[in-house]
């Protein structure tokens, strides 16, 4: 992504700790911004809220979104990926209906040579 000339960056709901602490513990080599409230996923059409079996599926493996995300809305960010050329123009973008699914580095390095 970097020889391509790009940049890296991921945003979750996570509060700002909560992202740092995950960035910390995956050693991630790119930022993790917090989008406390899904701000700006709302603003991509994004965001959706977990019913109750998936609220206690997560409780019971014990993700805690409330703490996590410091609401208590129950809501994620759909998994996505964009490409964002300088003038803000998105050149590129993958939503996934899944959230296990995410876009492979090909198919982002592709985008970006394009």
């Amino acid at each position: 992504i970097h020889a391509a000339g790009a940049s890296l960056v991921a945003i979750s709901p996570q509060t700002p700790d909560n992202s740092l602490t995950l960035a910390e513990q995956a050693e991630l080599a790119f930022p993790v911004l917090s989008d406390v409230g899904n701000d700006v996923a709302r603003s991509y059409g994004l965001v959706y809220a977990l019913g109750a079996a998936d609220r206690e599926l997560h409780s019971g493996v014990g993700i805690d979104l409330t703490a996590s995300n410091g609401d208590d809305s129950w809501e994620l960010p759909a998994p996505a990926v964009f490409v964002v050329d300088p003038d803000g123009t998105i050149r590129y973008a993958s939503v996934a209906g899944n959230y296990r699914w995410r876009v492979g580095p090909d198919e982002v390095l592709a985008a970006l040579r394009a």
